[in-house]
């Protein structure tokens, strides 16, 4: 119960000030309404995190998340989980979200064309460079995806089809149709699209055998600074890996790693546990080494999407793309051979 007192500056009680200013705040509230959004063909089969993840514009996805579970997001009037995919003519109703206030949370973004390795009426393959996250969110304004759907206003359909992480290059699949995009997602989840990277790391890889194939489950983790982690955890998500020696660069070692499956730092964190660290690795790597390293003019962490094999989604053409060593790690590889 609020305390009576007598305001000097307006005669009022201080009790019944309390009061307007409640009531102001639920008119305010009161203002913001659920948008409800009609899915159209270019969203249909879109999974509804996803949807939501574009369209609520600088909403953490840990936010996304809960309005989920918490069933205040609706589709025609009933509850669903982050799996739902939608269909053409879906009602989907969102919630007021208040977010606090950015700067630039009005700022359209920047248009930015990247390399392009292979392009069709179907699908757009780039080479990302280091530094470039894919998506927007994490304290990060814009991404690929943002940049390029300013830079082709034209375009009435483009989605990631898969990730990479912000500080690794190399190649990036988009979808510029729904049905490209469902046919790829369904390929990744049989194993049918081949991914491979091209990682330097310390340490002298055996020769024999050069191959080996890693299986060890991965588990996310906040740490005490609120940023997201991975760890090798028996209780997390299955994890594969094989990785194969490239070349041996004296205490170095360039590796090529096959992802057999997509988790979240996969392959910084299967070698970061194996004992072979990525040159430049800020999360999971040798920090005392990445001191050297930067002076030794690596700035980076050296670990690039190199090449990529799967069925065109459309026509089913085996595709086989590349992506060279960007000039930075290119430059730094041959040094260590110069010094082997």
């Amino acid at each position: 119960m609020a305390v009576l007192a007598d305001d000097p500056f307006s005669g009022r009680c201080l009790a019944v000030r309390s009061c307007e200013d409640i009531i102001s705040k639920m008119k305010e509230l009161s203002k913001a309404a659920a948008v409800i959004n009609v899915v159209g063909e270019e969203a249909a089969g879109q999974r509804i995190d996803n949807f939501l993840i574009r369209h609520c514009k600088g909403v953490p996805r840990s936010h996304v998340y809960r309005i989920l579970r918490s069933g205040e997001v609706r589709v025609n009037s009933g509850r669903v989980d982050a799996t739902y995919r939608l269909q053409s003519g879906d009602k989907v109703r969102i919630p007021p979200i208040r977010i606090a206030a950015k700067q630039d949370a009005d700022r359209p973004a920047p248009p930015r064309e990247l390399a392009i390795v292979y392009e069709d009426d179907a699908l757009l393959v780039v080479d990302k460079p280091s530094g470039y996250a894919v998506h927007g969110g994490s304290g990060v304004s814009f991404g690929v995806i943002e940049g390029l759907r300013a830079a082709r206003p034209e375009a009435r359909f483009l989605e990631l089809v898969h990730r990479i992480d912000r500080e690794t290059s190399g190649l990036l699949i988009l979808a510029k149709k729904r049905s490209a995009l469902t046919t790829l997602h369904a390929a990744m989840r049989d194993g049918a699209v081949q991914k491979c990277y091209l990682a330097l790391v310390k340490g002298v890889w055996p020769k024999s055998p050069a191959k080996r194939d890693v299986s060890l489950a991965l588990k996310k983790y906040v740490t005490k600074e609120g940023e997201r982690r991975v760890s090798v955890d028996k209780e997390g998500q299955e994890a594969r890996t094989v990785f194969r020696l490239e070349r041996s660069l004296g205490e170095y070692s360039l590796l090529q790693a096959e992802l057999k499956t997509g988790r979240t730092h996969q392959i910084r964190v299967h070698l970061a546990h194996l004992g072979f660290p990525i040159a430049g690795d800020d999360k999971y790597g040798d920090f005392d080494l990445n001191k050297l390293l930067l002076k030794k003019g690596l700035k980076r962490m050296f670990l690039h999407a190199a090449s990529l094999a799967f069925e065109h989604p459309l026509t089913g053409e085996r595709m086989r793309l590349a992506a060279p060593l960007p000039p930075e790690l290119q430059k730094f590889a041959d040094r260590q051979v110069e010094s082997a």
